[in-house]
């Protein structure tokens, strides 16, 4: 028999070990479920399809032309598959694909360059600090109301050149885009799309006056994006607005959160940061790898898939488990250990790969990196001042609320 003969069954045929961990009590409840079953094979069977666990799968399949993000990134889960809703969420730069989505990238990246994320690195440590300065004298903080939550905000708006009035209302229209990935869109669908169609009303005015007075900011920067005489479109640059503002906001607040709950039970590496802020990026690297507050990336098949001997036939959802595969022993010493001095590990998975690689990795590093830094050198002996749960590990979690206590420094 040959291989071109041979039938591998599908991964609903397959006798794939079982992945539960949504409804796990805690993040290392949910990691130790993951590792029994990455233990048994590459490929799980989750709640909704198939999830890949190791390292070099995962590696492989975020780079793969035929493992696609769906075209409504879960909303057809969820029975929304038209209307409104669907077609904005179907069109943005997280959802669409093949060439359309290579034009996309390549005008934004014009925009979104090491430049402008340098520029803010003042407006970044200005708020970290704006934001530690009245906790100093009380020793104690709510880490998630205090800090984690209202940080991202005002750096997305200063990438994007809105004025400091306006970070409350770019606040509640980011509140409002998160409920579309709640599991309950259809529920929330009214108020989605009201905040959505109050940042398009925002943006159109901010690019007429961009046009005749342009500034140093993402939206001039957008307008004028141009590759071999192509232009964005007025519905591209309110496409790409909000998603900036989706993809900068509830990530960093949640991961922040999730770092500072993570070194409460490290102190040592708490002071190692502190004494040595340049640790600051591996320890963003590390602390990701380790305790990511999304589990991974949803794919579909745009084809029959064969990977390790079984096959995902075409139009199945595909969970990539990047949280699994981080903690792949195959790659990582002694993967469950915390060490921001870590060396020579490879890079973690949790920005994604590929052609849908984070366009914002690099200022979601920064800014975690600068509130490490400024939150370790002014808070020492750092500890938790009670519960801290963590919200369900489905979608984007991280802790619901961390109430701490330190010494100012």
């Amino acid at each position: 028999m040959t291989a071109a003969t041979v039938k591998f069954p599908t991964v609903f045929e397959a006798d794939l070990p079982t992945v539960s961990y949504q409804d796990a009590p805690s993040p290392q409840a949910a990691h130790e479920n993951l590792k029994r079953a990455r233990e048994q094979f590459p490929i799980g069977m989750g709640a909704q399809g198939p999830e890949i666990l190791r390292y070099e799968l995962a590696h492989i399949a975020l780079r793969d032309p035929r493992m696609c993000p769906p075209p409504g990134m879960g909303l057809e889960t969820q029975g929304i598959t038209s209307g409104e809703l669907w077609d904005r969420v179907s069109s943005s730069l997280l959802c669409i694909n093949g060439e359309d989505h290579a034009r996309l990238r390549r005008l934004v990246s014009k925009a979104f360059t090491p430049r402008s994320v340098a520029r803010l690195d003042k407006t970044i440590t200005d708020i970290i600090n704006e934001l530690t300065d009245p906790l100093m004298e009380l020793g104690r903080s709510e880490i998630v109301a205090d800090i984690a939550r209202p940080y991202p905000v005002p750096v997305i708006c200063e990438l994007l050149g809105a004025p400091r009035q306006d970070w409350e209302l770019f606040s509640a229209w980011a509140d409002d885009f998160f409920k579309t990935f709640t599991w309950k869109a259809a529920e929330y669908e009214a108020e989605i799309l009201k905040a959505w169609r109050e940042l398009d009303d925002y943006v159109d005015d901010m690019v007429a006056e961009r046009r005749t007075s342009p500034t140093d900011d993402l939206i001039t920067g957008l307008v004028r994006a141009e590759h071999e005489g192509d232009h964005l479109t007025m519905a591209e640059l309110r496409m790409l607005a909000g998603g900036i503002l989706m993809a900068g906001t509830d990530t960093t607040r949640n991961q922040v959160g999730a770092a500072i709950d993570v070194l409460c039970d490290h102190p040592e590496q708490w002071e190692l940061l502190a004494e040595h802020p340049e640790l600051a990026m591996k320890a963003v690297e590390e602390l990701m790898r380790v305790y990511p507050v999304t589990f991974g990336v949803m794919r579909m098949t745009t084809e029959d898939v064969e990977y390790e001997g079984v096959v995902i036939p075409a139009n199945t959802f595909v969970w990539v488990n990047t949280a699994a595969a981080n903690r792949d022993p195959a790659v990582y010493e002694d993967p469950d250990r915390l060490d921001i001095t870590r060396e020579g590990a490879p890079p973690m998975q949790s920005f994604g790969a590929g052609a849908h690689y984070c366009l914002g990795a690099n200022l979601a590093r920064r800014e975690i990196a600068e509130a490490l830094t400024v939150m370790a050198r002014r808070m020492r002996n750092l500890r938790r001042a009670g519960p801290a749960p963590w919200k369900p590990l489905v979608g984007i979690s991280g802790p619901d609320m961390l109430p701490v206590e330190f010494d100012a420094a």
